[in-house]
């Protein structure tokens, strides 16, 4: 095994070239103790992941020293309101505290959840500046719509699956291809982007059936292939996570960002290769919202410079995403 962090990582599985993440980008934050959960509304050891209608503000203003340089030079605050999927909750907001240091005269509002959850929310006539997705094709939708500012749209991230435990589970399990000897799974829906890249994983090892929309397999099916071991069905990769820190389920698939500050309770049991899954990448763009004055749509066009910019990079960097991407 090779210690990283003090998490087991493990690279096993149905194909030889398992383990291809590096994990310099322990450094950061993590290697430095700050192993704290910065909450908005996402995933947490407690389970109380992000939900559609949870829509709290990163606002950290409040005895900034350059308080009096408000927007339009009139105390107004502006607020963007951003959708983000659930593994960048904790990133973001680190990166939303910075961005207000330097902008305090900005509000930022994330509501934070299933990429899915997401899309159907901004159809649905949600209000929202700036989409975060956990995968290319809820961003596809979006632009098919016709609801995405052209030109706006950029990667910026690569995430990887991985099949996790806690430490004291005593789990047989060693990557996907013993799934069936787990007591019970904690497994996205087939709409979450985790649980599509779940999916597709299984067909390519050979466990599923092929499809054509891998998404469209159920939980049901799932259990069926691997001997009817029980699936708990979570809306989001944050729930997910808490199921597995819990102990409610024995294992569990989430993205390898998802075990930043769980390094002493988690290993990695598999790192899930690309050849399995595909690239793992997250989309962002500014979305067209009607309700946004001249100062919002400004300062959502600035917040999404910001996220792209080499300082933000960094950051992504010691949350374990890999920022090499076209």
């Amino acid at each position: 095994m090779l210690s990283v962090m003090g998490m087991a990582l493990v690279s096993a599985g149905c194909t030889g070239n398992r383990g291809s993440r590096e994990t310099e980008a322990a450094g950061g934050a993590a290697a430095e103790g700050n192993l704290e959960r910065t909450e908005t509304g996402g995933s947490n050891p407690e389970g109380e992941a992000a939900t559609g209608n949870n829509r709290e503000g990163v606002k950290t203003d409040g005895n900034h020293p350059d308080k009096e340089k408000e927007a339009d030079n009139n105390g107004k605050e502006t607020e963007i309101q951003v959708f983000i999927a659930a593994s960048l909750n904790t990133v973001m907001t680190e990166l939303g505290k910075m961005y207000q240091e330097e902008h305090p005269e900005v509000k930022i509002t994330y509501n934070a959840d299933s990429s899915g959850t997401l899309l159907i929310q901004i159809e649905e006539g949600y209000e929202c500046d700036i989409f975060f997705s956990a995968a290319q094709k809820q961003m596809d939708q979006l632009e098919a719509d016709g609801l995405m500012k052209g030109g706006t749209r950029a990667n910026v991230v690569n995430n990887q699956l991985v099949v996790v435990t806690r430490k004291d589970s005593g789990t047989k399990v060693k990557g996907l291809d013993s799934f069936k000897d787990a007591e019970s799974i904690a497994l996205a829906g087939g709409s979450v982007p985790v649980g599509k890249y779940t999916r597709q994983a299984l067909v390519r090892c050979g466990i599923l059936e092929e499809s054509e929309d891998v998404s469209a397999i159920t939980t049901r099916q799932v259990s069926d292939a691997l001997g009817g071991v029980e699936i708990s069905e979570q809306d989001n990769v944050s729930k997910v996570l808490s199921a597995v820190v819990e102990g409610s389920c024995e294992v569990g698939t989430t993205y390898y960002s998802d075990i930043y500050g769980y390094e002493d309770e988690l290993d990695i049991l598999e790192t899930v290769s690309y050849e399995l899954t595909g690239n793992v990448i997250y989309p962002i763009a500014r979305v067209a919202n009607e309700e946004a004055d001249e100062a919002q749509d400004r300062a959502a066009d600035e917040f999404l410079d910001f996220i792209l910019s080499d300082q933000a990079k960094t950051v992504f960097e010691s949350y374990y995403f890999n920022t090499d991407v076209e």
